[in-house]
């Protein structure tokens, strides 16, 4: 009987500790909703344009659909580009795209988890139904 209460409490303790750690990683990535919408606008919407040649918005979208988007990391499965929609925001695409991209020059040398976050508030924040739809004017 004791050493099962010690198990728990030992448990309890892991679990304690493994959540001051991950709120801790959290904090450490802190959305930039200005450096996302940068990259946004001048990466993203390089290529996505709708019919008319106008650049395809965050308001293109609702909140749920850009979370779904973000989330599944699906961005092309006819296999003509890549799959992923965070290899277009890693530092590898980010390297291959710098000598005429200046957002991707300025944003080299970040994190990509940092630069996910940002992208993520930016499109989220800036779908359709939030309370300030985001234009790529």
């Amino acid at each position: 009987m004791r050493s099962s209460k010690r198990f728990l409490a030992g448990l309890t303790l892991a679990a304690l500790l493994f959540s001051v750690v991950g709120d801790a990683f959290a904090a450490d990535v802190k959305a930039n909703k200005k450096r996302g919408q940068v990259y946004f606008r001048m990466v993203c919407t390089a290529c996505h344009v709708d019919l008319t040649g106008a650049a395809i918005p965050p308001a293109g979208r609702t909140m749920a659909e850009w979370r779904a988007y973000l989330d599944a990391d699906k961005h092309d499965a006819s296999g003509k580009t890549n799959p992923s929609a965070r290899y277009y925001i890693s530092h590898a695409y980010r390297e291959s795209i710098k000598d005429h991209n200046k957002a991707a020059k300025k944003f080299l040398k970040l994190p990509d988890e940092q630069l996910y976050a940002d992208i993520y508030l930016f499109a989220v924040n800036g779908a359709k139904d939030s309370d300030t739809p985001a234009t790529c004017n």
